[in-house]
Protein backbone atom coordinates (compact mmCIF):
# COMPACT_ATOMS: atom_id res chain seq x y z
CA UNK A 1 0.00 0.00 0.00
CA UNK A 2 1.64 3.42 -0.95
CA UNK A 3 2.17 5.98 1.37
CA UNK A 4 1.89 8.48 -1.53
CA UNK A 5 -1.85 7.72 -2.11
CA UNK A 6 -3.75 11.21 -2.74
CA UNK A 7 -5.89 12.51 -0.09
CA UNK A 8 -8.62 14.76 -0.88
CA UNK A 9 -7.48 18.45 0.34
CA UNK A 10 -10.78 19.37 1.87
CA UNK A 11 -13.49 17.01 3.87
CA UNK A 12 -16.04 19.24 1.72
CA UNK A 13 -14.08 18.60 -1.44
CA UNK A 14 -14.96 14.43 -0.54
CA UNK A 15 -18.35 14.92 0.67
CA UNK A 16 -19.37 17.07 -2.09
CA UNK A 17 -17.38 14.74 -4.89
CA UNK A 18 -18.97 11.43 -3.11
CA UNK A 19 -22.12 13.20 -3.58
CA UNK A 20 -21.65 14.14 -7.13
CA UNK A 21 -21.18 10.58 -7.80
CA UNK A 22 -24.23 9.76 -6.17
CA UNK A 23 -26.48 12.55 -7.95
CA UNK A 24 -27.43 11.70 -11.20
CA UNK A 25 -30.56 12.66 -13.54
CA UNK A 26 -32.89 9.84 -11.99
CA UNK A 27 -32.44 12.32 -8.91
CA UNK A 28 -34.49 14.67 -11.44
CA UNK A 29 -36.26 13.30 -13.93
CA UNK A 30 -37.79 10.17 -11.57
CA UNK A 31 -37.99 11.06 -8.34
CA UNK A 32 -40.09 14.16 -8.47
CA UNK A 33 -42.38 12.48 -10.61
CA UNK A 34 -42.76 9.19 -8.34
CA UNK A 35 -43.45 11.55 -5.54
CA UNK A 36 -46.13 13.50 -6.85
CA UNK A 37 -47.19 10.17 -8.51
CA UNK A 38 -47.29 7.91 -5.37
CA UNK A 39 -49.11 10.39 -2.32
CA UNK A 40 -46.48 13.40 -2.10
CA UNK A 41 -45.18 13.78 1.12
CA UNK A 42 -45.98 10.01 2.25
CA UNK A 43 -44.40 8.85 -0.75
CA UNK A 44 -41.14 10.78 0.59
CA UNK A 45 -41.58 9.38 4.22
CA UNK A 46 -41.37 6.03 3.13
CA UNK A 47 -38.43 6.84 0.70
CA UNK A 48 -36.69 8.49 3.57
CA UNK A 49 -37.35 5.37 5.83
CA UNK A 50 -35.34 2.88 3.52
CA UNK A 51 -32.68 5.56 2.79
CA UNK A 52 -32.07 5.16 6.58
CA UNK A 53 -32.95 1.68 6.54
CA UNK A 54 -30.61 0.75 3.45
CA UNK A 55 -29.06 3.89 1.58
CA UNK A 56 -26.92 4.84 4.71
CA UNK A 57 -25.59 1.57 5.23
CA UNK A 58 -24.82 1.05 1.98
CA UNK A 59 -22.69 3.99 1.69
CA UNK A 60 -20.60 3.33 4.82
CA UNK A 61 -19.80 -0.20 3.41
CA UNK A 62 -18.38 1.11 0.82
CA UNK A 63 -16.32 3.88 2.00
CA UNK A 64 -15.31 1.31 4.74
CA UNK A 65 -14.12 -0.93 1.99
CA UNK A 66 -12.45 1.63 -0.01
CA UNK A 67 -10.98 3.55 3.01
CA UNK A 68 -9.45 0.69 4.85
CA UNK A 69 -8.30 -1.00 1.41
CA UNK A 70 -6.36 2.50 0.56
CA UNK A 71 -7.70 0.62 -3.12
CA UNK A 72 -10.28 1.09 -5.94
CA UNK A 73 -11.92 -2.08 -7.32
CA UNK A 74 -9.49 -3.84 -8.53
CA UNK A 75 -7.29 -3.97 -5.25
CA UNK A 76 -9.93 -3.35 -2.80
CA UNK A 77 -11.34 -7.35 -2.31
CA UNK A 78 -7.77 -8.56 -2.42
CA UNK A 79 -6.15 -6.14 -0.03
CA UNK A 80 -9.17 -7.05 2.76
CA UNK A 81 -10.00 -10.73 2.11
CA UNK A 82 -8.62 -13.72 4.03
CA UNK A 83 -5.81 -15.59 2.46
CA UNK A 84 -6.33 -18.17 -0.35
CA UNK A 85 -10.15 -17.07 -0.47
CA UNK A 86 -12.22 -15.74 -3.46
CA UNK A 87 -13.65 -12.69 -3.63
CA UNK A 88 -11.30 -10.77 -5.71
CA UNK A 89 -12.41 -12.82 -8.53
CA UNK A 90 -15.96 -9.94 -8.34
CA UNK A 91 -13.97 -7.07 -9.27
CA UNK A 92 -13.66 -7.57 -12.51
CA UNK A 93 -17.18 -7.90 -13.37
CA UNK A 94 -18.15 -4.61 -11.12
CA UNK A 95 -15.31 -3.35 -13.29
CA UNK A 96 -17.05 -3.88 -16.13
CA UNK A 97 -20.21 -2.41 -15.27
CA UNK A 98 -18.26 1.09 -14.97
CA UNK A 99 -17.71 0.30 -18.44
CA UNK A 100 -20.73 -0.22 -19.15
CA UNK A 101 -22.42 2.93 -17.91
CA UNK A 102 -19.88 5.27 -19.39
CA UNK A 103 -20.49 3.53 -22.36
CA UNK A 104 -24.56 5.11 -22.70
CA UNK A 105 -24.57 7.35 -19.26
CA UNK A 106 -21.93 9.93 -21.43
CA UNK A 107 -24.88 10.33 -24.30
CA UNK A 108 -27.54 10.69 -22.14
CA UNK A 109 -24.70 13.59 -20.50
CA UNK A 110 -24.15 14.16 -24.37
CA UNK A 111 -28.30 15.28 -24.84
CA UNK A 112 -27.84 17.69 -21.68
CA UNK A 113 -25.05 19.68 -23.54
CA UNK A 114 -26.69 19.97 -26.92
CA UNK A 115 -30.22 21.36 -24.91
CA UNK A 116 -27.67 24.03 -23.07
CA UNK A 117 -26.31 25.17 -25.34
CA UNK A 118 -29.53 25.35 -27.68
CA UNK A 119 -30.78 27.73 -24.74
CA UNK A 120 -27.82 29.45 -24.19
CA UNK A 121 -27.49 30.54 -28.23
CA UNK A 122 -31.62 30.90 -28.42
CA UNK A 123 -32.05 28.30 -31.13
CA UNK A 124 -35.22 26.91 -29.17
CA UNK A 125 -38.34 28.91 -30.43
CA UNK A 126 -40.64 30.92 -28.57
CA UNK A 127 -44.18 29.06 -27.88
CA UNK A 128 -42.74 25.60 -29.01
CA UNK A 129 -45.78 23.29 -29.11
CA UNK A 130 -44.98 20.16 -26.51
CA UNK A 131 -45.65 18.25 -30.45
CA UNK A 132 -43.02 20.26 -31.69
CA UNK A 133 -40.13 19.40 -28.35
CA UNK A 134 -41.03 15.84 -29.50
CA UNK A 135 -40.35 16.14 -32.71
CA UNK A 136 -36.64 17.85 -31.75
CA UNK A 137 -36.43 15.61 -29.55
CA UNK A 138 -37.08 12.46 -31.98
CA UNK A 139 -34.61 14.39 -34.66
CA UNK A 140 -31.92 14.50 -32.75
CA UNK A 141 -31.92 11.04 -31.62
CA UNK A 142 -31.94 9.78 -35.19
CA UNK A 143 -28.62 11.38 -35.97
CA UNK A 144 -25.97 9.58 -34.79
CA UNK A 145 -23.44 12.30 -35.68
CA UNK A 146 -25.01 14.68 -33.39
CA UNK A 147 -25.28 12.04 -30.27
CA UNK A 148 -21.90 11.02 -30.80
CA UNK A 149 -20.15 14.82 -31.62
CA UNK A 150 -22.01 15.44 -27.98
CA UNK A 151 -21.37 12.66 -26.30
CA UNK A 152 -17.82 12.95 -27.24
CA UNK A 153 -17.32 16.26 -25.62
CA UNK A 154 -18.66 15.29 -22.27
CA UNK A 155 -16.30 12.09 -22.03
CA UNK A 156 -12.63 14.24 -23.19
CA UNK A 157 -13.40 16.83 -20.98
CA UNK A 158 -14.31 14.84 -17.83
CA UNK A 159 -11.09 12.72 -19.13
CA UNK A 160 -9.02 15.43 -19.15
CA UNK A 161 -9.92 16.77 -15.65
CA UNK A 162 -9.24 13.24 -14.21
CA UNK A 163 -5.86 13.03 -16.19
CA UNK A 164 -5.04 15.89 -14.16
CA UNK A 165 -5.43 13.74 -10.65
CA UNK A 166 -7.63 13.57 -7.58
CA UNK A 167 -6.72 17.25 -6.04
CA UNK A 168 -5.76 19.35 -8.98
CA UNK A 169 -8.08 17.93 -11.24
CA UNK A 170 -10.82 15.75 -9.43
CA UNK A 171 -11.46 18.02 -6.61
CA UNK A 172 -10.28 21.31 -7.78
CA UNK A 173 -13.20 21.14 -10.45
CA UNK A 174 -16.04 18.46 -8.77
CA UNK A 175 -16.28 20.92 -5.90
CA UNK A 176 -16.80 24.17 -7.55
CA UNK A 177 -19.06 22.65 -10.38
CA UNK A 178 -20.66 20.85 -7.31
CA UNK A 179 -21.58 24.08 -5.04
CA UNK A 180 -22.73 25.83 -8.63
CA UNK A 181 -25.30 23.03 -9.22
CA UNK A 182 -26.41 23.46 -5.68
CA UNK A 183 -26.60 27.42 -6.08
CA UNK A 184 -28.60 26.88 -9.39
CA UNK A 185 -31.29 24.85 -8.21
CA UNK A 186 -32.01 26.78 -5.26
CA UNK A 187 -32.12 30.17 -7.43
CA UNK A 188 -34.78 28.11 -9.62
CA UNK A 189 -36.53 26.69 -6.69
CA UNK A 190 -36.88 30.17 -4.73
CA UNK A 191 -37.83 31.67 -9.04
CA UNK A 192 -40.53 29.29 -8.60
CA UNK A 193 -42.51 30.38 -5.70
CA UNK A 194 -43.12 33.79 -8.23
CA UNK A 195 -45.14 31.31 -10.68
CA UNK A 196 -48.96 31.65 -10.60
CA UNK A 197 -48.96 27.45 -10.96
CA UNK A 198 -46.89 26.88 -7.52
CA UNK A 199 -49.74 26.28 -5.08
CA UNK A 200 -50.78 23.34 -7.96
CA UNK A 201 -47.50 21.98 -8.53
CA UNK A 202 -46.07 21.87 -4.99
CA UNK A 203 -49.90 20.13 -4.22
CA UNK A 204 -49.56 17.82 -6.81
CA UNK A 205 -45.67 17.25 -5.75
CA UNK A 206 -45.94 17.14 -1.99
CA UNK A 207 -49.68 17.54 -0.35
CA UNK A 208 -50.07 14.20 1.24
CA UNK A 209 -52.46 12.08 -0.54
CA UNK A 210 -53.64 8.57 0.25
CA UNK A 211 -56.21 8.37 -2.30
CA UNK A 212 -53.02 8.34 -4.35
CA UNK A 213 -52.13 4.74 -2.57
CA UNK A 214 -54.97 3.11 -2.65
CA UNK A 215 -54.54 0.12 -4.33
CA UNK A 216 -50.85 1.30 -5.19
CA UNK A 217 -49.45 0.62 -1.78
CA UNK A 218 -47.05 -2.58 -3.09
CA UNK A 219 -46.08 -0.05 -6.00
CA UNK A 220 -45.20 3.34 -3.68
CA UNK A 221 -43.46 1.16 -0.92
CA UNK A 222 -41.15 -0.60 -4.02
CA UNK A 223 -40.57 2.53 -5.80
CA UNK A 224 -39.53 3.94 -2.56
CA UNK A 225 -37.56 0.91 -1.91
CA UNK A 226 -35.57 1.60 -5.33
CA UNK A 227 -34.73 4.97 -5.21
CA UNK A 228 -33.37 4.63 -1.93
CA UNK A 229 -31.32 2.05 -3.33
CA UNK A 230 -30.25 3.39 -6.86
CA UNK A 231 -30.14 6.67 -5.94
CA UNK A 232 -26.94 6.59 -4.33
CA UNK A 233 -25.08 4.09 -6.89
CA UNK A 234 -23.16 1.56 -4.51
CA UNK A 235 -22.24 -1.70 -5.95
CA UNK A 236 -19.62 -0.91 -8.40
CA UNK A 237 -16.95 0.55 -6.73
CA UNK A 238 -17.30 4.80 -7.37
CA UNK A 239 -18.30 5.32 -3.84
CA UNK A 240 -15.54 2.91 -3.06
CA UNK A 241 -12.76 5.26 -4.97
CA UNK A 242 -13.49 8.16 -2.78
CA UNK A 243 -13.87 5.99 0.56
CA UNK A 244 -10.24 5.54 -0.30
CA UNK A 245 -8.88 8.73 -0.31
CA UNK A 246 -9.98 9.65 2.83
CA UNK A 247 -8.97 10.28 5.93
CA UNK A 248 -9.46 8.57 9.62
CA UNK A 249 -10.54 12.36 10.80
CA UNK A 250 -14.09 11.50 10.79
CA UNK A 251 -16.32 8.36 11.46
CA UNK A 252 -18.05 6.94 8.42
CA UNK A 253 -21.19 7.38 9.21
CA UNK A 254 -20.84 10.77 9.69
CA UNK A 255 -19.66 11.13 6.15
CA UNK A 256 -22.60 8.58 4.63
CA UNK A 257 -25.36 10.92 6.39
CA UNK A 258 -23.81 14.15 4.89
CA UNK A 259 -24.01 12.03 1.16
CA UNK A 260 -27.12 10.95 1.55
CA UNK A 261 -28.85 14.27 2.78
CA UNK A 262 -27.12 16.39 -0.07
CA UNK A 263 -28.54 13.44 -2.57
CA UNK A 264 -31.67 13.59 -1.41
CA UNK A 265 -32.08 17.74 -1.13
CA UNK A 266 -31.16 18.13 -4.72
CA UNK A 267 -34.05 15.33 -5.96
CA UNK A 268 -36.79 17.07 -3.32
CA UNK A 269 -35.16 20.56 -4.59
CA UNK A 270 -35.79 19.57 -8.07
CA UNK A 271 -39.53 19.21 -8.24
CA UNK A 272 -39.49 22.43 -7.00
CA UNK A 273 -37.92 23.84 -10.05
CA UNK A 274 -40.03 21.28 -12.41
CA UNK A 275 -43.94 21.10 -11.08
CA UNK A 276 -44.39 24.86 -10.39
CA UNK A 277 -43.23 25.54 -14.33
CA UNK A 278 -45.21 22.85 -16.27
CA UNK A 279 -48.56 23.68 -13.86
CA UNK A 280 -47.40 27.65 -14.99
CA UNK A 281 -48.09 26.88 -18.37
CA UNK A 282 -50.39 23.94 -18.76
CA UNK A 283 -47.95 21.34 -19.85
CA UNK A 284 -48.37 17.74 -17.84
CA UNK A 285 -44.87 16.76 -16.33
CA UNK A 286 -43.90 12.77 -17.63
CA UNK A 287 -41.59 10.82 -15.91
CA UNK A 288 -38.13 9.54 -17.80
CA UNK A 289 -35.92 11.78 -20.62
CA UNK A 290 -39.63 13.27 -21.93
CA UNK A 291 -39.67 14.85 -18.61
CA UNK A 292 -36.42 17.47 -19.15
CA UNK A 293 -36.49 17.03 -23.24
CA UNK A 294 -40.08 17.57 -24.21
CA UNK A 295 -41.90 18.79 -20.99
CA UNK A 296 -39.79 21.23 -19.73
CA UNK A 297 -38.44 22.31 -22.90
CA UNK A 298 -41.71 23.50 -23.80
CA UNK A 299 -42.36 25.43 -20.53
CA UNK A 300 -38.87 27.56 -20.70
CA UNK A 301 -40.17 28.10 -24.48
CA UNK A 302 -42.97 29.77 -23.19
CA UNK A 303 -41.51 31.70 -20.31
CA UNK A 304 -40.27 35.63 -20.43
CA UNK A 305 -36.52 35.32 -20.63
CA UNK A 306 -36.94 31.17 -21.04
CA UNK A 307 -33.54 30.98 -23.03
CA UNK A 308 -32.29 32.50 -19.66
CA UNK A 309 -33.93 30.22 -17.23
CA UNK A 310 -33.54 26.89 -19.90
CA UNK A 311 -29.83 27.63 -19.90
CA UNK A 312 -29.48 27.88 -16.32
CA UNK A 313 -32.28 24.59 -15.73
CA UNK A 314 -30.21 22.24 -18.45
CA UNK A 315 -26.36 24.01 -17.25
CA UNK A 316 -27.45 22.13 -13.71
CA UNK A 317 -28.53 19.09 -15.30
CA UNK A 318 -24.93 19.23 -17.18
CA UNK A 319 -23.22 19.76 -13.76
CA UNK A 320 -25.05 16.70 -12.28
CA UNK A 321 -24.56 14.85 -14.94
CA UNK A 322 -20.46 15.30 -15.66
CA UNK A 323 -20.06 15.09 -11.99
CA UNK A 324 -20.91 11.19 -12.39
CA UNK A 325 -19.01 10.97 -15.42
CA UNK A 326 -15.79 12.20 -13.62
CA UNK A 327 -16.66 9.97 -10.63
CA UNK A 328 -17.27 6.60 -12.35
CA UNK A 329 -14.14 7.24 -15.04
CA UNK A 330 -11.82 8.22 -11.70
CA UNK A 331 -12.90 4.77 -10.27
CA UNK A 332 -11.87 3.40 -13.68
CA UNK A 333 -8.48 5.12 -13.76
CA UNK A 334 -7.30 4.35 -10.50
CA UNK A 335 -8.19 0.53 -11.04
CA UNK A 336 -5.70 0.65 -14.03
CA UNK A 337 -3.31 2.40 -12.18
CA UNK A 338 -3.22 -0.22 -9.35
CA UNK A 339 -3.52 -3.27 -11.73
CA UNK A 340 -0.91 -1.81 -14.95
CA UNK A 341 1.54 0.69 -12.92
CA UNK A 342 1.25 2.95 -15.64
CA UNK A 343 1.11 6.35 -15.73
CA UNK A 344 -2.15 8.30 -15.01
CA UNK A 345 -2.33 10.38 -18.06
CA UNK A 346 -1.26 7.36 -20.61
CA UNK A 347 -3.97 5.15 -18.36
CA UNK A 348 -6.58 8.23 -19.30
CA UNK A 349 -5.64 8.17 -23.01
CA UNK A 350 -6.29 4.84 -23.35
CA UNK A 351 -9.75 4.24 -21.68
CA UNK A 352 -10.97 7.67 -22.97
CA UNK A 353 -10.67 6.05 -26.45
CA UNK A 354 -12.21 2.49 -25.44
CA UNK A 355 -15.46 4.31 -23.83
CA UNK A 356 -15.56 6.58 -26.80
CA UNK A 357 -15.85 3.37 -28.60
CA UNK A 358 -17.78 1.14 -26.70
CA UNK A 359 -20.16 3.78 -27.22
CA UNK A 360 -20.29 3.53 -30.69
CA UNK A 361 -22.99 0.75 -30.26
CA UNK A 362 -25.74 2.63 -27.84
CA UNK A 363 -25.66 5.50 -30.34
CA UNK A 364 -26.60 3.52 -33.33
CA UNK A 365 -28.98 1.97 -30.96
CA UNK A 366 -30.88 5.41 -31.01
CA UNK A 367 -30.82 5.05 -34.86
CA UNK A 368 -29.37 2.76 -37.17
CA UNK A 369 -30.10 0.02 -34.83
CA UNK A 370 -33.08 1.36 -33.57
CA UNK A 371 -34.85 -2.03 -34.76
CA UNK A 372 -32.47 -4.03 -32.73
CA UNK A 373 -34.38 -5.81 -29.51
CA UNK A 374 -32.51 -7.79 -27.24
CA UNK A 375 -34.80 -8.21 -24.06
CA UNK A 376 -38.14 -8.09 -26.27
CA UNK A 377 -40.92 -5.81 -25.73
CA UNK A 378 -39.11 -2.88 -27.82
CA UNK A 379 -35.66 -3.43 -25.58
CA UNK A 380 -32.66 -1.30 -27.38
CA UNK A 381 -29.28 -1.61 -27.43
CA UNK A 382 -29.01 1.65 -24.44
CA UNK A 383 -32.21 -0.24 -22.36
CA UNK A 384 -29.82 -3.54 -22.56
CA UNK A 385 -26.71 -1.96 -21.34
CA UNK A 386 -29.03 0.01 -18.40
CA UNK A 387 -30.60 -3.20 -17.35
CA UNK A 388 -27.22 -5.07 -17.38
CA UNK A 389 -25.72 -1.85 -14.74
CA UNK A 390 -28.97 -1.38 -12.76
CA UNK A 391 -31.06 -4.56 -12.09
CA UNK A 392 -27.41 -6.36 -12.54
CA UNK A 393 -24.52 -4.79 -11.47
CA UNK A 394 -25.69 -2.52 -8.86
CA UNK A 395 -27.87 -4.61 -6.91
CA UNK A 396 -25.47 -7.73 -7.11
CA UNK A 397 -22.12 -5.64 -6.55
CA UNK A 398 -23.91 -4.12 -2.91
CA UNK A 399 -25.20 -7.38 -2.27
CA UNK A 400 -21.52 -8.33 -2.71
CA UNK A 401 -20.27 -5.94 -0.92
CA UNK A 402 -22.55 -6.57 2.24
CA UNK A 403 -21.68 -10.36 2.28
CA UNK A 404 -17.83 -9.47 2.29
CA UNK A 405 -18.43 -7.00 5.65
CA UNK A 406 -19.82 -9.65 7.22
CA UNK A 407 -18.03 -12.96 6.31
CA UNK A 408 -14.93 -13.99 8.03
CA UNK A 409 -13.21 -14.98 4.49
CA UNK A 410 -13.69 -11.15 4.00
CA UNK A 411 -13.07 -8.04 5.43
CA UNK A 412 -14.59 -9.30 9.05
CA UNK A 413 -17.00 -7.62 10.78
CA UNK A 414 -14.89 -6.23 13.63
CA UNK A 415 -12.63 -4.74 11.12
CA UNK A 416 -15.44 -3.03 9.68
CA UNK A 417 -16.78 -1.72 12.90
CA UNK A 418 -13.43 -0.70 13.15
CA UNK A 419 -12.85 1.31 10.38
CA UNK A 420 -16.48 2.91 10.58
CA UNK A 421 -16.06 4.48 13.79
CA UNK A 422 -12.16 5.74 13.45
CA UNK A 423 -11.92 9.61 14.04
CA UNK A 424 -14.84 11.93 15.09
CA UNK A 425 -19.12 11.20 14.80
CA UNK A 426 -21.32 8.97 15.39
CA UNK A 427 -20.82 5.36 16.02
CA UNK A 428 -21.88 2.09 14.05
CA UNK A 429 -23.39 -0.34 16.69
CA UNK A 430 -21.19 -3.70 16.38
CA UNK A 431 -24.32 -5.18 17.38
CA UNK A 432 -25.90 -4.46 13.62
CA UNK A 433 -24.37 -7.47 12.52
CA UNK A 434 -27.62 -9.58 12.35
CA UNK A 435 -29.47 -6.69 10.41
CA UNK A 436 -27.15 -6.58 7.82
CA UNK A 437 -26.04 -9.86 7.13
CA UNK A 438 -29.90 -11.11 6.92
CA UNK A 439 -32.17 -8.18 6.60
CA UNK A 440 -30.22 -5.62 4.73
CA UNK A 441 -29.01 -8.60 2.52
CA UNK A 442 -32.12 -9.83 2.17
CA UNK A 443 -33.73 -6.44 1.20
CA UNK A 444 -31.17 -6.20 -1.78
CA UNK A 445 -31.88 -9.71 -3.04
CA UNK A 446 -35.74 -8.33 -3.21
CA UNK A 447 -34.74 -5.49 -5.41
CA UNK A 448 -32.74 -7.45 -7.54
CA UNK A 449 -35.61 -10.35 -7.77
CA UNK A 450 -38.51 -7.49 -8.33
CA UNK A 451 -36.45 -5.56 -11.27
CA UNK A 452 -36.42 -8.69 -13.28
CA UNK A 453 -39.95 -9.23 -12.64
CA UNK A 454 -40.36 -5.92 -13.42
CA UNK A 455 -37.95 -5.94 -16.78
CA UNK A 456 -39.98 -9.28 -18.01
CA UNK A 457 -43.43 -7.32 -17.37
CA UNK A 458 -44.77 -9.95 -14.58
CA UNK A 459 -46.82 -8.06 -12.96
CA UNK A 460 -46.16 -8.06 -9.12
CA UNK A 461 -48.44 -5.46 -7.70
Amino acid sequence: MSDSREQFKSRLGFILIAAGCAVGIGNVWRFPYITGQYGGAIFVLIYIAFLLAMGIPLLTVELAIGRASKASIAMCYDNLEAPNSKWHYNKWWQLAGNYILLSFYGIITGWMLYYFLRFAFGTVPHNLPKEEAIATFTGILSDPVILFTCMATVVVVSCMIVAMGLVKGVERYTKPLMILLIVLLIFMAIRSCTMSGFADGISFYLKPDLSKLENHLGEAIWAAMGQAFFTLSTGMGGIAIFGSYMSDHHRLLNEAWFIAFLDTAIALLAGFVIFPACFTYGINPDAGPNLLFVSMTSVFSNMTLGSVWGTLFFLFMLIAAVSTLIAVFENIIAANLEMFSITRKKAVLVNCLIILVASVLPVLGFNILSNVSILGHGTGITDFFDFLVSNNILPIGSLVFVLFVTSKSGMKWERYIEECNKGIGFRVSYKLYTYYRYILASAIAVILVIGYLQVFNIDLF
